[in-house]
């Protein structure tokens, strides 16, 4: 939640482009192919000069290190996704309208051992019929690629928090997630139409896809959100996956669209403090930053969205403050600087740049964020940080309570 000139109220240590992340495909397409093996290492006290290097043993220790961190964080996300989960899929357009439910069931497993192991994701999706005969339940399958350790580090760029549960990546199509939306809304009515009527697909070639995901901290259940952001670096729609783990899970949860939309903002209003974490992207994924946040969300007399966020170091010696005002026109929050906030029922929200396209045009970082007011009084947030050059660079975690 904040303003695009400032990129994030949070006061974090510059972020050095890094061999190992992919650019935004945004225009013009730019290739980049990077080396997953190859990565520098920045420690006090060891530096590599034409003159001197570090021992071996150093080196090897180095490594050993990295790689022992490395396999941790990929056993503690395949752990954290093992299960059956029976959800509901929602697509929203741009503006946060409900478009479409779709029931869907994912089966994750694994195989191999240290930095041989696989997590596999098979996706069900109940297909819609037109012959009128719910009985008659049809379920299309579709396999998700294979997640490892060569996977996470150079097409998804994860950013994972195992001790929180939560999670951002990559994709590097929609693939996926127009499968479901011709199952499911289609269903055997799919003629391979690339624009079907009354039914808005992805493009084909998104700039971004960005999965973030929260665990509810009362539940054995997770929220999936998708931003798709065009080619042109604008917001195309938004989706979200409601899971819960379990085979004994009858019903998959649902999210209450019932309340209008001008109260979709209460769940946010008031004053928030917690703790973030900062993390960089990638399986290795070293804590870059930590700080204490106080945010306050208010809507002043003329009707304007007044936002506060303020974030003090874990030394306690830097204090960042970020006030900055909006409009509210429906489920659409737009605040100075264009950034915008889309409101979504069930006490959450997604925010993203009004046009990424002008932000890397104009060599401004910028931010993807997914928020989830599980229940009143607690949140918890995801911000996916891209620098100047559209990399995906960092993942910021933040649990809050209201006071």
């Amino acid at each position: 939640m904040a303003s695009t000139y400032s990129c994030y109220a949070l006061s974090l240590p510059p972020i050095p482009n890094s061999p190992n992340l992919s650019k935004t495909q945004l225009f013009p397409t730019r290739h980049y192919t990077p080396n997953p093996f190859s990565r520098s290492i920045s420690t006090p006290g060891i530096r590599a000069t034409n003159s001197s290097s570090p021992s071996t043993a150093v080196q090897e220790a180095l490594r050993a290190s990295e790689e022992a961190m490395s396999i941790e964080n990929l056993q503690s996300f395949v752990k954290v996704n093992l299960g059956k989960w029976n959800g509901s899929f929602f697509q929203f357009d741009a503006f946060g309208n409900l478009l479409h439910k779709v029931n869907t069931k994912l089966s994750v497993s694994s195989y191999g051992e240290d930095q041989l192991l696989s997590l596999i994701q098979t996706l069900y999706i109940k297909q819609a019929t037109s012959s009128g005969y719910e009985d008659e339940e049809e379920w299309a399958e579709y396999k998700i690629k294979e997640t490892n350790m060569f996977t996470v580090d150079k097409y998804q760029q994860i950013g994972f928090f195992p001790n929180e549960r939560a999670f951002s990546l990559r994709y590097q199509t929609a693939g996926m997630l127009e499968t479901v939306l011709r199952q499911g809304v289609l269903g055997e009515d799919d003629t391979g139409e690339e624009h079907p009527k009354n039914l808005k697909l992805p493009s084909r070639q998104p700039s971004i896809v960005c999965e973030s995901c929260l665990y509810s901290l009362e539940k054995d259940m997770r929220v999936r959100a998708f931003h798709i952001i065009d080619p042109k670096g604008i917001s195309e729609m938004l989706l979200i996956f409601l899971e819960e783990r379990g085979d004994g899970v009858l019903l998959p949860p649902s999210i209450d669209n019932n309340v209008e939309s001008t109260d979709r903002i209460l769940p946010f209003l008031g004053k928030w403090k917690g703790h973030s974490i900062t993390k960089r992207s990638g399986v290795y994924g070293s804590t870059m930053a930590e700080a204490d946040t106080v945010a306050s969300l208010e809507i002043d007399d003329n009707g304007q969205i007044i936002q506060d966020i303020t974030s003090t170091s874990a030394a306690g010696d830097v204090t960042t403050n970020v006030p900055w005002t909006g409009i509210k026109s429906d489920n659409l929050v737009t605040f100075n600087g264009g950034y915008q906030m889309i409101l979504l029922p069930g006490g959450m929200y997604m925010g993203c740049p009004c046009d990424v396209g002008k932000n890397v045009a104009e060599s401004i970082s910028f931010h993807l964020e997914f928020c989830w007011v599980e229940s009143p009084g607690k949140r918890q947030r995801l911000v996916r940080t891209y620098d100047v050059e559209g990399l995906a660079v960092s993942t910021t975690y933040f649990y809050e309570t209201k006071f």
